[in-house]
């Protein structure tokens, strides 16, 4: 496995909720800040997100004791309003999401390059949990 061919890992979710509601909890950061972390001793503090190709986002992902955090940012390669969000990491890594409208349910599907510091079952675990944290904050709001 080079650089130039990373390991692309893929995490889904169905949500029960229309697809306007899924792409506005994803993508506002009032609502980012409420889901976007994989386990209850983290949390969001920060989210900014100028949601256009070209347009940059970020958000500040820390443990709630004040251990450890970094920010998680990139540039969107591609928005497609209800479709598609494509975007580029800071490290070069690439990341897509579609947005499935089912009706009264939207799937979502995330991938991702993988990084070549932690096993790849650890990333997919992790942002699995993730989408799954957003699933059950957009299905409870």
């Amino acid at each position: 496995m080079g650089t130039n061919h990373p390991t692309k890992v893929t995490v889904q979710a169905v949500i029960q909720a229309p697809i306007e509601k899924v792409w506005s909890y994803w993508t506002e950061p009032e609502h980012i800040t409420k889901w976007n972390q994989a386990s209850e001793d983290w949390h969001a503090p920060k989210a900014e997100n100028d949601l256009r190709a070209g347009g940059k986002f970020l958000t500040r992902m820390e443990a709630k004791d004040g251990s450890m955090g970094f920010d998680f940012g990139g540039v969107y390669d591609e928005v497609k309003l209800h479709e598609v969000i494509a975007y580029t990491l800071g490290d070069g890594r690439k990341v897509e999401i579609t947005f499935v409208n089912q009706g009264n349910e939207t799937k979502v599907v995330e991938t991702f390059d993988a990084e070549s510091t932690h096993p790849v079952e650890f990333q997919q675990a992790g942002w699995q949990a993730i989408i799954d944290n957003f699933k059950k904050y957009a299905e409870e709001s």
